[in-house]
């Protein structure tokens, strides 16, 4: 019989620990902030806005999710927003990669993505280097060279310094001797109108961006910043395929909260998009935009964030790009 009762204690313990249990202990009482660092149409953005959809379509939480766009030092200005909000269990954001990398070549970043609570990891996100349909490069070799013989002339649009954009842009060139400049926007919006105005020549884009220009014939992929081919471009070749044999940088998004939120609040939220993540929508989802399912629970997050970031730190030296911490 002791033995019994104490087996019982101890099982009792575990299930009232557990992250099912805990996430009953916490449920939002207003709408729950999702911010993003990147204006409309950018990357996070539309994936965040998907997300509150597909998380109200399925009723998967009681209250409503606002987007939330913080813009501003590559996402410096969001990450420093939800860090200041410690405490704050109404509010979480969606991050990426450039989270890790910003504070890396920034010295005047207050905080890094360590600072903030982990929550999961989502997606792995694929991308491609365009064109205008219109313009003449019918191979990313075609625009290397012609960067070759017109330095510092033709243009590339992107987010920020550290972005994956540029950090593609910074180890095409370093392989290759060709130059070109890069100018930053806020929103992949932006960025998107550049290239297609004719204002810029080129940009690294995710498909999920990219997907109805292409389709409509406004733009013209040249390379895949992959491993291998993705199904929906079968026939474009991998950067290495292309003749480029650089490091595929990568790109991750996931969610994250303010410091100091409760162990029943992490609960919850993980459990929240635990249930995202099955739905047949979700899914749908991530098929339609080619998107890896990338999902991790928030006690693995932390291991994630240290390989992840050694991973750019190297790869940002191997691009030229001066590395601060």
């Amino acid at each position: 019989m002791k033995t019994r009762l104490i087996f019982t204690m101890m099982t009792a313990a575990f299930v009232a620990a557990s992250p099912a249990a805990l996430a009953q202990g916490f449920q939002p009482s207003k709408p729950i902030e999702v911010v993003v660092h990147t204006g409309p149409g950018g990357g996070n953005d539309v994936l965040a806005r998907a997300i509150v959809a597909i998380i109200d379509k399925e009723k998967l939480a009681p209250v409503r999710m606002q987007v939330a766009n913080k813009t501003g030092g590559g996402g410096l200005t969001a990450m420093a927003y939800v860090a200041e909000k410690k405490g704050d269990e109404h509010t979480i954001a969606l991050f990426s990669g450039n989270w890790l990398t910003n504070p890396l070549t920034r010295t005047e970043a207050k905080f890094t993505i360590k600072d903030l609570t982990p929550v999961v990891r989502l997606v792995l996100e694929p991308a491609v280097i365009a064109v205008k349909a219109d313009a003449p490069y019918k191979t990313l070799k075609d625009f290397i060279d012609a960067a070759k013989k017109n330095p510092g002339q033709l243009k590339q649009s992107g987010g920020s310094l550290t972005s994956r954009d540029n950090v593609v842009r910074q180890l095409l060139m370093k392989h290759s001797g060709a130059n070109w400049t890069y100018i930053s926007f806020p929103g992949g919006g932006e960025r998107i109108a550049a290239l297609l105005g004719g204002h810029v020549n080129m940009m690294v884009i995710e498909p999920q961006e990219a997907g109805e220009h292409i389709r409509a014939g406004g733009m013209r992929v040249l390379a895949q910043v992959t491993d291998k081919r993705l199904d929906s471009f079968p026939n474009v070749p991998t950067l290495k395929e292309a003749g480029f044999d650089v490091p595929i940088v990568p790109q991750v998004r996931g969610v994250v909260a303010p410091p100091g939120i409760s162990r029943e609040a992490v609960a919850y939220y993980e459990d929240l998009f635990g249930r995202l993540e099955k739905t047949a929508s979700w899914k749908k989802y991530l098929v339609d935009n080619q998107f890896e399912n990338g999902y991790m629970k928030s006690a693995e997050m932390g291991k994630f964030f240290d390989e992840f970031t050694n991973n750019m730190r190297g790869i940002l030296k191997e691009a030229g790009v001066k590395v601060v911490r």
